[in-house]
């Protein structure tokens, strides 16, 4: 075949431009040959380990965001706890507060009601001691007057102090008796 094209190229037949030449049909795939080993000994390496730097980066990146997302779903399973016992502390010591006002409320009031037994009973002490004055100071003014009273119906004198205590006594007696029957007979 390649004798007959070569005949009919040397009869001056027209080459067809679309049909190449043998040689270089033959030299386009050693070239292309040549070029694929190239490509396959030196780029696609150089390819292929561009490609694993950038699955690795992207795995990590992946791996990264997971563990950043794991991260932040702890800190916001600890924040939410710390916040629950954060509010269960606050309910306890508003508790306590409640409790400890009560019991300062009572003491208070125990106090106040302590307080004013006391100043009711100095009350009645202090009545009971005036009440105590004015008594024995009636009794003197109406022993003087009864004293002075029967001297001037008896006609005695009545000067000697334990005689007149006696009489004194006596008459103030006779006048609880008398206001004693008269006020359980109303």
């Amino acid at each position: 075949m390649l004798n007959s094209a070569l005949v009919l190229a040397a009869e001056g037949e027209v080459h067809n431009p679309i049909i190449p030449d043998i040689s270089e049909l033959i030299l386009g795939i050693v070239a292309f040959l040549i070029l694929l080993f190239i490509l396959k000994k030196y780029v696609v390496p150089r390819f292929e380990a561009a490609y694993e730097e950038r699955a690795q980066k992207i795995e990590g990146g992946i791996e990264k965001a997971e563990r950043a997302q794991a991260e932040a779903e702890e800190a916001l399973a600890k924040y939410k706890a710390q916040l629950q016992e954060a509010r269960t502390e606050a309910a306890k010591i508003r508790d306590d507060a409640r409790l400890e006002a009560e019991q300062i409320k009572a003491e208070l009031r125990a106090e106040a009601e302590a307080e004013s037994q006391r100043i009711v009973a100095q009350g009645q002490a202090q009545l009971q001691a005036q009440k105590a004055q004015i008594i024995a100071e009636l009794r003197a003014d109406m022993g003087r007057n009864a004293v002075e009273l029967a001297s001037r119906i008896v006609g005695e004198s009545l000067e000697d102090e334990a005689r007149r205590r006696g009489t004194v006594d006596r008459f103030l007696a006779e006048l609880e008796t008398a206001g004693a029957s008269n006020g359980a007979g109303k």
